[in-house]
């Protein structure tokens, strides 16, 4: 745990020694009174928190000194993936530090995915919270759920600002690679949306969808990767082209 977390409620008040939070602090940072601890408001700044006492509870006060590392102007649209791949890809697309997550369904996409506890609970949240706190931020991306790619193409380029770049990865018919693609850009990117397809890839049909909604079909090398794998690898590439990883 490279931060401690809390809600603005929660910063203000004792931690219950029950939680795992308190438990961390004293049993694995060895934690005393008047001795300190990386802390955070999810969504807000990060600082530190000096332990006032530990008796009935654990004692502390917070002092904001950051800004909780902001999230970077990357969307990931990504075809439901199995559960188990699910709870890595969304745990390091937070620790990445992306700003939006959305899981769509597609049409070569197992269906019973999308009624997994991952996607339809809080554990989602609960595994981006935890990429936050690995990357000591305290900004937890946004998760949302489309039942299509049709839907979801929709709701992300309405929102999708001047200077925004589209990529879909596409193993079966890319029309350039991911990297060059990039470096063909007249002008730096302000904002990125990258989409991945499901474990069987794209339809025809959602290859041109993803084209009218001007995304270009690009490729990362000849190599079949998981869907875990190519979001975690393409957001890599598009935030050091970016500049964010420098």
């Amino acid at each position: 745990m490279n931060i401690c977390l809390f809600t603005e409620e929660e910063i203000s008040g004792p931690l219950s020694l029950l939680d795992e939070r308190a438990r961390h602090i004293i049993k694995i940072l060895h934690k005393a009174k008047g001795e300190n601890f990386a802390a955070g408001i999810i969504g807000g700044p990060s600082g530190t928190a000096v332990i006032t006492d530990i008796s009935d509870a654990l004692y502390f006060s917070f002092t904001p000194t950051g800004d909780g590392k902001p999230l970077f102007p990357l969307k990931m649209i990504v075809g439901f993936p199995r559960p188990i791949q699910l709870k890595r890809l969304l745990r390091d697309m937070a620790a990445l530090g992306v700003s939006e997550i959305h899981l769509t369904g597609t049409e070569l996409g197992e269906k019973s995915y999308m009624q997994s506890d991952m996607a339809t609970t809080d554990a989602g949240y609960k595994m981006l919270l935890d990429g936050t706190v690995q990357a000591a931020g305290t900004h937890v991306p946004l998760l949302m759920r489309h039942h299509n790619l049709k839907d979801c193409l929709s709701y992300v380029t309405e929102r999708g600002g001047a200077g925004a770049g589209f990529f879909a990865l596409d193993n079966a018919q890319p029309e350039k690679s991911l990297g060059r693609c990039l470096k063909d850009c007249e002008s730096p990117l302000k904002e990125a949306v990258a989409a991945i397809g499901s474990e069987r890839g794209w339809t025809n049909r959602e290859r041109s969808m993803l084209r009218e909604a001007g995304f270009t079909l690009t490729g990362m090398g000849s190599r079949v990767m998981r869907t875990e794998t190519a979001a975690t690898v393409s957001a890599g590439i598009i935030l050091s082209a970016m500049g964010f990883l420098e």
